[in-house]
């Protein structure tokens, strides 16, 4: 039985990320439900700090069983975070969580909504938030969504009385929040947005609170509830087929790139929002209580109601298009009221209502997913009404050069379909995510056009216009240009419609090190977005640093394809760094950015378009003990930094784990939250001790202490804690200035801990036994002092390594003190080396 309901859960997942890129095709059910939700008039705004951060089983409960209009402000895009699925980090990680939080919305129905902070990293209080994210701005664009989305009851998921007590955006999120319900209506608080939004009063404030806010289940059964209202999110939805916090956990799942893929929970469930400011509550019953949800909140909205009200309670589930006549009555009435957010907002709706009753397919499909400037691109057009209802095709337009006039009367299940050219203007600017579009600060995105602020992704550049008549009233159907395409083993597949540069290049590696003086070869890849590609490149570089040859030449006989060439960087004898970049020129054109596709299954294809830049180290650094094992955790590049710098790394799995295998190397390397990922790798502890027993180095990286697969971490006593240091300029102090760690084969200096990125560490120990001797110190500002960011045991022959330290970021970033300090920790041990140099010196 359990084995069934996983797979059901599964199926519901899977169909949920196949359809999640397909137009709709609404069952009468659906249709229904929308009607519900076009007759309440109320919004609810979810606001917290990062993707994942969102109760989906509120969100799915307000939007599925209230049926008020329903959005999740996120502050950032979650670029701080790690990838559970892919390599991408920083601002790519960003567009898949702002992509994973869409599909979450897709299916819990709600909205989605951002500001321009930037996820930087941890951070243990909003003070330092608020050193490196813009306050003001940040407060400025969480009114913006409060005016733009005029919800009647906001939702923090965060208290904002307990700083220091969580993630510091977590608590930062509930400050801007309270301090912008009071601003939102205050006509001299940011005026500058008043041209293209208005002030907006919310009613009230909540805290979506729950017994870990008072640190058990028992204390907050203590806790006086006056003020607090509950729901029971459990309920469960008969035309769905599933209850709330079933679709709910469908919508989390969503979250892969975080490894939030989870079992769906029935049965009744207790959620908690405490009332914090605004009008008070008449009942602690109603969240809406004293509010009008209905059509006759509006000046002329009581006639539509009538229309809309009986259509809902005497709805046609067999045959939906017999409401479009009423339907249409509703639309004209619609368009006579004075009232704009409420206007807009239900046109659209009513919009998408008759669509579905009619049954109505409309497609405007590329023969490609992407074309570059100037382009001509073959569109096919498809036009299907599937009711009985008298529809006109008048005529299709767009923004280019598409405008045809039809008048074609659309028989019942008859497709019609047309051929047009799509003409790309010649000024047009590639396609990427606009938060992206501009080099922002490490806490904030820059964005120039103010209209785009707090969109969740760029619009749409090219849609097309139906223009139909239906029941001799006009109404105009605006669709995305897209792609739809099939292959063999996948079927029918949906791409957006992109533009890209008419050349792009990259280099292979985002980061090259060179362990000596000795020149390298590196790979340049050119991508051609038209035919007939030709122009040469040359590659950017610091003056101490040399390439060759200056230029090569590009041809490239077809759009889509690449071109590979290879450079030889020579670098300077000391230490050094800088960024190389390729620049491609065509006539009197210069390309400099690259072309990044992201391709998940679960989110739609995404196009980003970024500078182009490799880092180039040459490190001062020597290394001993070549062989190297990695047990990949939740996924890091480590084991190709290593490379880097000269090591033969091999990926080996828990169960290849074996005296005889383990024989082959030097040492050990255990990737990030292996002992959180990898449920086997517990029943291998004892060979890898072995192992360092007979003389190997087994290096453990950062585990986090919640969920540990194992109480056998390491061979001596070793607990982990949530201590971390976020401030990646944190003075380190050296504990035992002595120890082999910080002296051979590299000696260890304060400088290698310069220009670290993100973080110094997390996940340090915090209790450990007499066997190990701690290496470093360090804390964030106005803490005590954190000494178990790297413990080093001897045991055996070998030594059992346990480290905090963030080199999962500094490699990627090119940090030189992290390779230094890393290369000493894997020639711990290697006495008969030193001594060998010594005797030479």
């Amino acid at each position: 039985m359990q084995k069934h309901l996983l797979y059901v859960v599964l199926t519901l997942v899977s169909l949920s990320i196949t359809q999640a890129q397909k137009p709709k095709t609404p069952s009468s059910s659906e249709i229904y439900e929308s009607i519900q939700k076009l007759n309440f008039l109320g919004s609810v705004l979810y606001v917290a700090a990062h993707p994942d951060d969102e109760n989906t089983r509120l969100i799915s409960y307000m939007s599925n069983h209230i049926k008020a209009r329903t959005a999740y402000l996120s502050l950032t895009r979650g670029d701080g975070g790690q990838n559970l699925i892919g390599p991408e980090l920083r601002e790519l990680l960003g567009v898949i969580r702002t992509q994973e939080l869409l599909a979450a919305r897709r299916v819990d129905g709600g909205e989605q909504l951002f500001t321009r902070a930037n996820d930087f990293g941890y951070s243990k209080h909003p003070d330092e938030t608020l050193e490196i994210w813009d306050k003001d701005k940040v407060l400025s664009d969480v009114v913006l969504a409060i005016r733009n989305f005029k919800p009647d009851i906001i939702i923090n998921r965060f208290d904002h009385r307990t700083p220091g007590r969580t993630h510091g955006h977590h608590t930062t999120s509930a400050m801007l929040s309270m301090e912008a319900f009071d601003l939102a209506n205050n006509k001299t608080a940011y005026p500058e947005q008043l041209d293209r939004t208005s002030p907006w009063e919310p009613k009230r404030l909540f805290y979506n609170t729950s017994w870990w806010r008072y640190g058990s289940k028992e204390a907050f059964d203590k806790v006086d509830k006056t003020n607090m209202i509950t729901f029971d999110i459990g309920t469960y939805y008969p035309l769905k087929g599933m209850s709330n916090n079933e679709l709910a956990a469908l919508a989390s799942s969503q979250h892969l790139c975080q490894g939030f893929g989870r079992l769906s929970q029935r049965g009744s469930q207790t959620e908690y929002i405490e009332f914090l400011k605004g009008t008070p509550l008449e009942n602690n019953e109603n969240i809406f209580s004293g509010i009008n949800t209905t059509w006759s909140r509006i000046e002329g909205g009581k006639a539509i109601g009538t229309i809309l009200y009986n259509i809902e309670e005497n709805f046609n589930f067999k045959n939906p298009s017999a409401h479009i006549p009423a339907l249409l009555e509703a639309y004209k009435l619609l368009q006579k009221i004075d009232n704009t957010h409420w206007k807009t907002l239900k046109t659209k709706e009513l919009k998408v209502i008759i669509e579905m009753c009619a049954g109505l397919y409309l497609e405007a499909s590329a023969s490609t997913n992407w074309a570059t400037a100037g382009d001509v691109v073959d569109v096919s057009l498809e036009v299907l009404n599937r009711s009985e209802t008298p529809i006109k095709l008048l005529s299709i337009a767009n923004i280019s050069d598409i405008n045809m006039s039809k008048n074609i009367n659309l028989e019942n299940n008859t497709s019609y379909t047309f051929k047009e050219v799509l003409k790309i203007d010649d000024n047009a600017t590639p396609t990427t995510p606009y938060w992206l579009d501009k080099k922002g600060t490490l806490g904030m995105y820059r964005v120039d056009d103010n209209t785009l602020i707090g969109k969740p992704e760029s619009p749409r550049r090219y849609t097309v216009d139906f223009n139909l008549l239906i029941e001799n009233t006009p109404i105009t159907f605006t669709k995305p240009v897209i792609q739809r395409f099939s292959k063999p083993d996948k079927g029918e597949l949906y791409r957006p419609f992109e533009i890209i540069p008419e050349a792009s290049a990259k280099i292979k590696e985002n980061v090259i090190i060179f362990e000596n003086n000795h020149q390298q070869d590196i790979t340049v890849i050119v991508k051609a977005g038209r035919d007939n590609l030709e122009g040469d490149i040359e590659i950017c570089h610091p003056e101490d640093w040399n390439i060759y040859p200056k230029k090569q030449k590009v041809s490239i006989a077809h759009k889509g394809e690449e071109q590979t060439l290879i450079f030889t960087v020579f670098p300077p004898t000391n230490q050094s760094e800088g960024l190389i970049s390729p620049i491609v020129h065509v006539g009197d054109k210069d390309y400099s950015k690259e072309l990044i596709e992201i391709d998940y299954e679960h989110i739609p294809f995404q196009t980003v378009v970024l500078p182009s830049e490799s880092k180039v180290v040459r490190l001062d650094i020597k290394k001993y003990g070549e062989n190297i094992g990695y047990i990949q955790g939740a996924g890091d590049v480590v084991p190709e930094s290593l490379q880097q710098i000269g090591y033969n790394v091999r990926s080996i799995t828990p169960d290849e784990i074996d005296a005889e295998t383990l024989s082959r190397f030097d040492a050990i390397v255990v990737g990030i939250r292996a002992y959180n990922t990898l449920d086997n790798l517990q029943f291998k502890q004892q060979q890898l001790f072995d192992f360092v027993a007979n003389g190997g180095n087994m290096i453990v990286q950062y585990n986090t202490s919640y969920r540990l697969k194992t109480d056998n971490l390491s061979p001596y006593n070793l607990k982990l804690s949530r201590d971390r240091v976020t401030d990646e300029n944190a003075e380190v102090r050296f504990l035992a200035p002595n120890h082999d760690v910080l002296n051979f084969p590299n000696k260890i200096t304060q400088k290698d801990f310069e220009g670290w990125t993100q973080e110094r560490g997390l996940y340090f120990a915090d209790e450990w036994g007499s066997e190990f001797c701690p290496i470093l110190s360090m804390n964030d500002k106005g803490e005590t002092p954190k000494n178990g960011s790297l413990l080093v045991a001897k045991h055996g022959k070998g030594h059992y390594i346990y480290t905090g330290l963030s080199f999962f970021r500094e490699f990627p970033a090119g940090v030189s003190g992290a390779y230094r300090l890393f290369a000493n920790m894997l020639s711990l041990g290697k006495d008969d080396i030193r001594e060998s140099l010594k005797l030479e010196d």
